[in-house]
């Protein structure tokens, strides 16, 4: 990695603890107003000052977050379908290198669909933003998507893993399973964990302790904290998971106030 590259990855995965709390946002681009993020200003500003990054599409960064925030940005550059077709895999590139330049983000991310109707395509978008973003000092994170048709186990997600390191991802973002620890140990580049659906708080309290405690560089977590009850408790205790490598038990006492 040049110097650029690496100055931004590191301000994404913390050098103290070489982890990272991510915030997604980026669930309009194919869901359109999701539940808790209808009006994502208003939803993003008091959760910033605990966020290690945000991970959202260029339009609502734009419109929704204040440019004096000093929040790394984790941007979204694929998209092109919706919740109304079957299948969400026939993505493409939507957004330019010179456009997240502009934006000061600190990364790209897209997802990649493997075992889809559309895999090729998107691992060779995969390998185009790589060699694009690499020419601007971007790291890229890719996500590994995970289709009607696939299971979210330790055997799939370690293709998925892998494939995305092999073709030049900084980083991945995936599901969290049993033998996670596999997953992990085949794959030469971080693994953060996705958040997924909405739980309990104290599940999702566990499972990030569970990844974290397995190998994961961290969660990238939206539902889990913005649909939560108690949004900003809840990301401050996902952050003493992270960083401060306190257990799930430990991080839902620090709920205890909100309570």
């Amino acid at each position: 990695m040049d110097w650029g590259l690496r100055n931004r990855f590191s301000s994404i995965l913390q050098p103290a603890t070489g982890r990272c709390v991510m915030l997604a946002v980026d669930h309009g681009y194919f869901q359109g107003p999701t539940t808790g993020l209808e009006q994502p200003g208003r939803v993003i500003k008091p959760l910033l000052p605990y966020a290690d990054a945000l991970m959202l599409t260029r339009g609502v960064l734009r419109n929704c977050v204040d440019p004096a925030a000093r929040v790394p940005i984790v941007l979204r550059v694929s998209g092109g379908t919706s919740v109304l077709k079957d299948d969400l895999s026939d993505e493409e590139l939507t957004v330019s290198m010179e456009e997240a330049i502009r934006l000061n983000a600190a990364c790209v991310t897209m997802s990649i669909f493997v075992g889809s109707p559309h895999e090729k395509a998107s691992l060779t978008n995969l390998g185009r933003l790589v060699d694009e973003a690499q020419g601007y000092g971007l790291p890229v994170l890719a996500v590994t998507a995970v289709g009607k048709e696939m299971v979210r186990d330790a055997r799939y997600l370690s293709l998925a893993c892998r494939i995305a390191a092999e073709l030049g991802a900084h980083f991945v973002k995936t599901y969290y399973c049993e033998g996670f620890e596999k997953v992990v140990g085949g794959c030469p580049v971080p693994v953060i964990i996705a958040g997924g659906k909405k739980i309990e708080e104290r599940e999702a309290l566990k499972l990030a302790y569970h990844a974290v405690r397995d190998g994961a560089a961290g969660v990238d977590m939206g539902r889990n904290i913005f649909q939560s009850q108690w949004p900003v408790e809840m990301i401050r205790a996902v952050r003493t998971i992270v960083h401060d490598n306190k257990t799930d038990t430990q991080a839902w006492d620090t709920l205890k106030p909100a309570r």
